[in-house]
């Protein structure tokens, strides 16, 4: 493992070459259709998401309890307020679902599975 600045600038451009002269095998190229198919359902997924907790705070606004709100999401009132109750008694959600998706997105661009639908195995 490189050490010293001139280490790591010198394993920096052995790197670099050694990518600029990288030819993929046609054989290891393959069809990134499930991987955008993943991202889509994520997409959509975080979209759903937003839309419960928008109506779960619409219903409580109009004096809906938790547990009728629980029983439409298909669990307790209990598990629908540490889910979706505002303020400092909210147990910490996941990342957003959108930056879960952008994540992917992102990876999918680097990968070259965006551009063209392949992606090159390592």
């Amino acid at each position: 493992m490189p050490r010293t600045a001139k280490e790591i600038l010198a394993h920096a451009d052995e790197l670099a070459r050694r990518f600029a002269e990288h030819e993929p095998i046609p054989g290891q190229i393959i069809d990134a259709r499930a991987l955008r198919d993943i991202a889509a359902a994520v997409e959509r997924l975080a979209g759903a998401e937003r839309d419960i907790a928008a109506a779960v705070a619409i219903a409580r606004a109009e004096g809906h309890s938790w547990a009728a709100i629980g029983a439409m999401l298909g669990t307790s009132g209990e598990a629908a307020r540490q889910r979706y109750a505002p303020g400092p008694r909210q147990k910490p959600r996941r990342p957003a679902a959108r930056n879960r998706a952008a994540d992917i997105r992102r990876f999918a661009e680097r990968s070259g599975a965006a551009a063209g639908g392949e992606r090159k195995r390592a």
